[in-house]
Formats: structure tokens, sequence, C-alpha cells
């Protein structure tokens, strides 16, 4: 019962609890489905929040599988987009990874340099004595060592901090002051755990750039990166990501979706059609590896087209190479011969070969001013394997059936989109943390599913003339008359 209220509540735009528990009293529709039942809303946000977290996944593909079995998705071109949708967050709660890098080091610093004051002052007390006790032992880096720093310290220093109230007032701040900030730095460095910020409400959310700012001004909001992806119009699979960058997130929501679809036992889709955002050598690679045609657009597809840059010649994609004794040629003809190789590695950890191939004499050329800026002579990065992937991209995506994907890519995922945020006012999240806003997702991925699966229904049911049901061969002939109806219908979706 609690699923099927959930779910109708999100198809009817009631995301709050309060308002689905105020429906359950008040909405014939609502009382049917819970059978009279008046949970309240605690106990609908309980199971949202918890019980959702194991079920919302496995109701999703069963909706899936159903609309596969009907003939409204085939599983065959798969487009993939995504969207920045706002956390419940607070807009102004932000956590900036440098800034804490900053203020940790700021710290560490102060804490060195009162630590070495303690040490003055201890050797001027045991000069008397002739006798010098060593105090840090090496630089302190975190929390761990300044604790130890500090016991020994106590230790070590306990016959004079009853006479010098210096001392034990340096050591007071080092204890009361500095480790509880350091302790602070050290917690937020691993909530961000490689990304740039977080939000202090909802740790999870990551402050990115939206289009749709509340006061105009590119503002960043905490966020959650939604992939979907799409097949005439409906959502395959959904995905929620802590890293804007689409680029990042492909192989994760491929993973997901290809786990899904092998949960269901349906097949993978034969074709991957994306926007210039996803087109990266590691996605080639890894939808290679899956056997699955990649129609990904790379940054600069559209700008190679251009008449700018096929008639540029010092552009290095118009450079000439000798693919035998490796080398460039610029346009006065001289020769940029390779210098060396360097092994890079992204933020994903993929890593990738850049090679470098250097000129000899730029120095004179009445070019120069054209063909590059630098002081020196000119040198060009290239990454062999990024520039194979992209040459068969191309080829693909300006094939008669990439034409077609490129072309069909933008109304079959943007509406989808369009229907969240628009017209079903969904622009901010309700619940918080990661696994909140993915189970959101989910009944939202549900309840347009299911949605769209009815009004598709209700235009075949108005054009496929169904026989009535007193029709006199329909009654000799029921099972023929009933997959006659069928068939047209799946024709008519």
């Amino acid at each position: 019962m609690m699923p099927k209220v959930l779910v109708y509540g999100y198809t009817e735009q009631l995301y709050s609890s309060r308002k689905i528990a105020k429906a359950l009293g008040e909405n014939i529709c609502f009382m049917w489905l819970s059978g009279m039942q008046r949970p309240d809303h605690n106990s609908l946000n309980r199971f949202r929040n918890s019980r959702m977290q194991q079920t919302v996944k496995n109701v999703f593909g069963q909706v899936l599988l159903m609309l596969i079995e009907q003939g409204y998705v085939r599983m065959e071109d798969y487009y993939v987009d995504g969207t920045k949708i706002e956390s419940v967050a607070g807009r102004y709660t932000y956590v900036w990874a440098k800034n804490a890098e900053r203020y940790k080091k700021g710290l560490l610093d102060k804490i060195a340099a009162l630590i070495e004051q303690i040490e003055e002052d201890n050797d001027k007390a045991e000069k008397e004595v002739g006798q010098q006790t060593p105090i840090a032992e090496s630089p302190i880096e975190d929390s761990e060592a300044l604790k130890e720093t500090i016991v020994r310290l106590n230790e070590e220093l306990q016959d004079q901090l009853g006479q010098n109230k210096q001392l034990k007032k340096k050591l007071d701040k080092l204890k009361e002051e500095h480790l509880p900030k350091l302790m602070k730095y050290e917690e937020q460095q691993d909530i961000l755990d490689g990304r740039s910020s977080y939000s202090k409400t909802d740790p999870d959310a990551t402050f990115m750039r939206t289009k749709d700012d509340h006061l105009g001004n590119g503002q960043l909001k905490p966020c959650y990166n939604l992939q979907l992806g799409t097949e005439d119009q409906f959502i395959i699979n959904y995905t929620v990501h802590q890293t804007p960058s689409d680029m990042a997130a492909f192989i994760d929501h491929m993973d997901d979706t290809l786990q899904l679809l092998e949960t269901i036992e349906v097949d993978s889709p034969k074709r991957i059609g994306a926007d210039a955002g996803y087109g990266s050598e590691e996605n080639y690679e890894y939808l290679e590896d899956k056997n699955i045609e990649a129609y990904l657009k790379y940054s600069g597809f559209y700008a190679e087209e251009k008449r700018k840059r096929k008639n540029d010649p010092f552009h290095h994609t118009n450079l000439h190479y000798n693919e035998e004794h490796d080398y460039y040629v610029c346009p006065m003809g001289q020769h940029l011969t390779y210098v060396r190789s360097t092994t890079q590695k992204r933020k994903s950890g993929y890593e990738y070969t850049v090679r470098y191939y250097q000129a000899q004499r730029c120095e004179g050329c009445p070019l120069r001013g054209q063909c590059h800026k630098s002081k020196d002579n000119r040198v060009l990065k290239t990454n062999p394997k990024s520039l194979l992937y992209r040459q068969q991209a191309k080829q693909r995506l300006n094939s008669l059936r990439g034409i077609r994907m490129r072309s069909k890519r933008p109304i079959d995922t943007e509406p989808v989109f369009g229907h969240i945020k628009q017209d079903r006012n969904f622009r901010r999240f309700f619940l918080t943390g990661l696994q909140g806003v993915s189970i959101e997702t989910g009944l939202l991925a549900i309840a347009h599913n299911i949605k769209k699966w009815w009004v598709n229904r209700l235009l075949v049911w108005s054009i496929v003339p169904i026989p009535p049901a007193n029709n006199a061969k329909c009654a000799q002939n029921p099972e023929i008359c009933t997959q006659l109806a069928h068939f047209c219908t799946q024709k008519a979706a």
C-alpha cells in the first residue's frame, strides 16, 4: 500500500509527506489505493527514507520490464544526458576544499610556532641544570601527532607547569583551541573526499553552477547531478552523482544501467547517444569493451565542421602527419619531431599517454605570429589513442544512423528534464543525503514512466478501433480478436 500511495503522490505532484497524508483523507483516488488506511506523515516519511531504499530500484526495474514486454521500449538506442537539481540544503552553508586546506596549513604553522616557543622556554628552564629535553621530534601534520605531542609535553614539563603560568597557558592553548580546530578541518576534508565543496546541512551535496539561478547572477548552489538514460522519452535508468561533470559520471551510470538490465534479464542497448559533454577517451574505451556502438560527440566536434577551422592551416588537426617517420609538418615545411612521452592520470584514475613534438627553427619564421605565441619553438601535444577514438566517433556521427541519432537525442532526453522540472514543478529535492535523493529520483522515474505509459495507451485507444464485445465474429473467435487488438496497439505505439 505504501509504495502505491507514494508513487501515485509523485504522479500527482505531491512530493511532501504531509500533503500525501492529507490527500489520504480527502482524495477518493488515494482512499481507494490505500484501502481507506490513513498513515500519518511520519510513517510515510520513515517508509520513504528507509524501506524504499531496498525496493525503489526493484519496482522501477519491474515497470521497465512491463514497458519492454508491451513494446513501448525496444532497447536499441539509449540516450544519456544530465541535469543539476538543487538540494534541500541551505544555499549559503558552503564549505570549500581550498579554504579547508588553507586554514589547516595556517593552523599547522601556528602550532609549529607555539611548540617552538614552548621548546625555547623549556631550554631556558633546563639550562641552569645543564640538561636539554627535545620537545618535538618531527613536524606536526595531523591531529593524532598533535595529541601525542601534547601528552609528551605534559609528562616532560610536569614539574614546571605549576611554577610557570605562561608555559601552562601555551599548553592549554594547544589542547583546547588548536587541537579542536585541527580535528574540524580534518573532518571537513574527510567529508569532501576529493570534492571541491559540500553543504553543512547536507554534506553529500556539492555546490554546482546551474542555469536557473534564483538571483540571476550565476551563483553556486548545493546540487546533485542527475543522469538519465532514455528511449522514446521513457526513462531506462537513473543515477545520482556528486560530481558536476557529466563525463566523469558516465561510466558509473552505465555500470548501474547494465546491472539493472541484467537483473531483469534484458539485453544491453545496441547504441549510446550523448552530447559533447561525454566524449572522452575513457568513455569510448569503456563502450568498446562492452561491445556498444558509441555515438558520443566530443568537444570541438561542431567546431571542426566550420569553415574557419577547416581553412586554418596552423591548427594541429590540419597539420600533415608522417606516420612512417613519426613527425608533423608545419605550413612552412618544418618538421615537428618526436621529443618525449608522459603518462598522466585523471581524477578517476584513468591513465593516458601524451606525446610531445617540437619544431627546430621557429626563429625568424614569417608565419610565427600566426602559428603560435610561444617564445621558444612550437611544441605540439597529442594523444594518439584519443585521436583514433575521435576519428571513429566522427565517422559514426556523420553516417546516416549517426545523423539520425544526433537529431533525435535533443528531443528524447531534454523533454524528460523539461517535464520533470517545468511541468511537474520538481526543481528541488525534499530529502537529504545521496541515499534520500536516489529514492526520490526513483519515485520520480517510476511516476514519469507510468504516466507516459498511460497517456500512450489512451492515444492508442482513441486511434485503434476495438471491436465491440457483442460482435458475432468476435464472439466466435475471442482469442483472435484479442490478439488483433494487441497487435494494433503495439503498431500504433
